[in-house]
């Protein structure tokens, strides 16, 4: 099975991902947990140059850069561990580019899912966690101990049409994205719900 979670900055992605990975694997499943950017050692230093607060990057160089890093993250990570029997899990796919690179960045939807279509191989998760927050939120909880990173550090305006484009993939997509609000759930909750829906599918 492939699930990808996907969510706005400061979403709990990286939090909710890691703990789903120990609980399967807590009922005898073999799990591989990746993300993107870097999921690769390719992947790692294209994240670098990616979320580098002092990258200056053309917005289709940087659609480029997130295809390349998906086409080595799929041929050599994501794959194979599927072929093993593995349970992979990761934390962003083609939902990220869509909301980022469509809503966000405004670029032509065409180019966008052509490039999505041939970096992926035409993989597609079988189940997507979509963890919602507002950017007001998000963004303070994704920058509490930290500086803000390239994508972080954009216009709220940026963030708002990147949640409105990610609601409308899980509207146009109920069957395989599934929307957790999280603004006024606290961790536990939201990985009771989360652990709800992935045995659901199952």
């Amino acid at each position: 099975m492939f699930i990808t979670f996907e969510g706005p900055e400061g979403c709990g992605k990286s939090t909710h991902s890691t703990r789903l990975k120990s609980y399967l694997e807590g009922k005898g499943e073999r799990v591989l947990l990746t993300r993107e950017p870097g999921g690769t050692q390719v992947g790692k230093a294209l994240r670098d140059l990616l979320l580098d607060r002092t990258s200056v990057l053309d917005d289709t160089t940087e659609i480029y850069l997130f295809a390349a890093d998906r086409s080595e993250h799929v041929s050599k990570i994501i794959l194979p561990a599927l072929k093993e029997g593995k349970t992979v899990i990761s934390d962003r796919f083609i939902d990220s580019t869509i909301a980022y690179q469509i809503g966000g960045r405004r670029l032509p939807e065409d180019l966008v899912r052509y490039l999505n279509m041939v970096s992926s191989k035409g993989t597609l998760p079988d189940l997507t966690i979509l963890l919602d927050v507002s950017p007001e939120i998000g963004l303070k909880r994704a920058t509490r101990n930290r500086q803000a990173d390239r994508f972080e550090q954009e216009v709220v305006d940026f963030h708002r049409r990147v949640r409105a484009r990610y609601l409308a993939i899980a509207a146009a997509e109920p069957e395989r994205v599934k929307v957790i609000e999280t603004d006024d759930k606290d961790i536990d909750q939201v990985q009771s719900l989360i652990r709800e829906i992935v045995d659901a599918k199952r």
